[in-house]
This record gives C-alpha cells, sequence and structure tokens, in this order.
C-alpha cells in the first residue's frame, strides 16, 4: 500500500509542478505580449467584458456551428463548480480557466475572423487591443 500512495503522491506532485510552471509561462507571456503595460487591475476589469464576450459569440447564429459549440462548452466548463485545478489554490487556481478561455478564443478566431471580435467586443478600445493581442492578432 505505502508503494501505491508514494506513486500517486509523486504524480500529484509532477501535475502540480507542471501546471505551476505552464502558468508561470503563461503569465511571462501575457507580460512579454502587453510589453509591460498590462496590470492586475486592468486584467480583472477585463473578465465581465470577456464573459460577454463570449456569450455573445457562442448566441451569434451567422458563426459556424463548431465555433458556437466550442464557445458553449466553454461557458459550461467555467461554469462548472469545479475545476482541473481547484479555484481555491492561490493564482494557480485561476490558470486553467485563462488557458481555456485563450485557447477558445484563438480557436474562434482562426475560425470565424477576427471581425466576430471586433463585432462583439463590449468593452473599451484598450480591452480588444488585449485580447487580439492574447489572441495572436496585430493591433487594429
Amino acid at each position: 500500500m505505502d508503494g501505491t500512495c508514494g506513486t500517486v503522491l509523486a504524480v500529484v506532485g509532477g501535475l502540480v509542478v507542471a501546471l505551476l510552471i505552464c502558468w508561470l509561462l503563461l503569465l511571462a507571456v501575457l507580460w512579454r505580449v502587453s510589453q509591460g503595460q498590462t496590470t492586475w487591475r486592468d486584467a480583472l476589469r477585463l473578465l465581465p467584458d470577456l464573459l460577454r464576450l463570449v456569450r455573445r459569440l457562442a448566441a451569434d447564429r451567422t458563426l459556424p456551428r463548431g465555433v458556437r459549440v466550442r464557445l458553449w462548452l466553454l461557458l459550461g466548463y467555467l461554469a462548472l463548480p469545479f475545476d482541473l485545478v481547484p479555484d481555491v489554490l492561490p493564482v494557480i487556481g485561476w490558470a486553467d480557466d485563462v488557458v481555456a478561455v485563450v485557447l477558445v478564443l484563438r480557436s474562434v478566431v482562426r475560425r470565424a475572423g477576427p471581425q466576430a471580435l471586433e463585432r462583439h467586443w463590449p468593452g473599451t478600445p484598450e480591452g480588444l487591443a488585449a485580447v487580439r493581442s492574447v489572441c495572436g492578432l496585430a493591433p487594429a
């Protein structure tokens, strides 16, 4: 029994370290992309706009069905009370949510185009510029 417990702890520890490294890399990429101009306050201000953007994109019947399905699945994932990494863990608990949003938005942009983001963006032009940057698009 001790060997199994030790193996489980090693796997869990490895996963925690891997997630921490991924989270740190994500922060470094976001900081680099924004060239140090984005503050935590700015990032938190984007959260409600991002949620409205995802909901608006998911409801847009002009977008391909696969895109809308991905967006609805993302909204469902964000609404679930449990995550891959529990949100009770400081900072790293939100990393899986951030990664999921970024990956889905990048796939939406590849499939539906940046015009879909611009058409449905509910926030400020600066916020849209940050979202475009995270999605790998050039500034407008």
